[in-house]
C-alpha cells in the first residue's frame, strides 16, 4: 500500500531539516551498518546481483520499481510493526496485550516483563526471535535474512525484581532494509559500552524506551542516544504525557530537534533522514 501524500510530505520535511544542518559523524560510517554481521561467514553474492548504484549494498539490491523506504507503525508500548518495501513485516517486542492487526512474518521478543513477550505467539508467524537464551546468562545470537530484510541482535543485561543483574536478558534488535539500519533498544537497563556502540555500527533510526524508570533513566537514555549519533529517534515505552515530556524536556535543543506527529505511521527513506538528530513522537494506536 503506497504511503499517503501526508506521509510523503513528512519525509520531505525531514529532508529539509537535513539540508539545514551539517551531517552527523555517523553518516560517514560504513554502508553496511552492524559490525555484528562481519562476524558471520562471508556470503558469496553473484555478480548479477551487484547493481551499479552509488551507496547500494550488494546484499540488498534495489528491486526495479520498488521504492527504497521502510514503513514504521507504532502499535503501542514497545511494539512497532515494521514493513519493508518488499512486504516483509516485523512486530517488535511481540506480546499478548499489544499486537498489530496483521500477523507479522517475524516477531522479536524480550522478557523483562510480560508486555514484551508472548508464551503463545500466533502460529502463522514464520520466525519468532527471542532476545534471550534458554541457557541462563548465555547470549543469544541472531543473523537472519527474510526477503529484503536482515535482522541481528546485540545482547544486553537487565535488572531483576531485587535489583540484581540478569546477564544477557535483553537484546537490542537491529533491522536493515532499504539501506536503513533500525535499532530497537528493547528493555535497555544500562549504558552502552564503546564496544557495544562499535558493534552496532551505523544506526539510522533508534526506537528508544523513554519511561525513565523501568528501563534506563532519562539522563542515561539521552547519553545512549548521543553515543549512537543516529539521525532519527522515535520514543516508545512511555506511559503518559508526563513521562514523555520529562524525556523531551531534558533533550538539548541545540542537539536534538523535536517533532510531534498525529499519525502513528511513518515512511522513511535514506534520502529523508535529517542531518541534525531529530526526535519524532508518534501517537500510540
Amino acid at each position: 500500500m503506497p504511503p499517503s501524500p501526508r506521509l510523503r510530505h513528512l519525509c520531505f520535511a525531514l529532508a529539509a531539516i537535513g539540508l539545514a544542518f551539517a551531517a552527523t559523524p555517523a553518516a560517514a560510517q560504513a554502508d553496511r551498518c552492524p559490525k555484528l554481521v562481519a562476524q558471520a561467514p562471508a556470503r558469496i553474492i553473484p555478480a548479477a546481483f551487484r547493481p551499479d548504484v552509488p551507496g547500494q549494498s550488494p546484499l540488498f539490491p534495489l528491486v526495479a520499481g520498488v521504492p527504497k523506504e521502510v514503513t514504521l507503525n507504532y502499535i503501542g508500548h514497545s511494539t512497532f510493526l515494521i514493513e519493508t518495501a518488499g512486504g516483509v513485516t516485523v512486530a517488535t517486542d511481540y506480546n499478548d496485550y499489544v499486537r498489530p492487526d496483521v500477523v507479522p512474518r517475524v516477531a522479536t521478543m524480550n522478557r523483562a516483563h510480560s508486555t514484551h513477550y508472548s508464551l503463545s505467539p500466533d502460529p502463522g508467524i514464520e520466525h519468532v526471535l527471542k532476545g534471550w537464551s534458554d541457557t541462563p546468562g548465555q547470549p543469544v545470537r541472531h543473523d537472519l535474512e527474510v526477503g529484503d530484510l536482515w535482522i541481528g541482535n546485540l545482547p544486553t543485561n537487565t535488572r531483576d525484581w531485587e535489583g540484581g543483574t540478569v546477564r544477557n536478558g535483553n537484546s537490542i534488535f537491529v533491522f536493515r532494509a532499504a539501506d536503513l539500519c533500525i535499532a530497537h533498544l528493547g528493555h535497555l537497563h544500562h549504558l552502552l559500552t564503546e564496544d557495544d556502540v562499535a558493534a552496532l555500527g551505523r544506526i539510522d533510526i533508534v526506537l528508544a524506551p523513554v519511561d525513565g524508570s523501568y528501563t534506563l533513566d532519562v539522563d542515561g537514555m539521552i547519553e545512549v542516544l548521543k553515543a549512537l549519533e543516529s539521525p532519527l529517534v522515535i520514543p516508545m515505552h512511555y506511559f503518559n504525557e508526563a513521562t514523555l515530556n520529562a524525556f523531551l524536556n531534558r533533550l538539548g535543543a541545540r542537539e536534538f530537534a523535536v517533532m510531534r506527529d498525529t499519525d502513528p505511521t511513518l515512511v522513511v527513506s535514506r534520502e529523508s533522514l535529517p542531518g541534525k538528530p531529530t526526535v519524532i513522537v508518534l501517537p500510540q494506536r
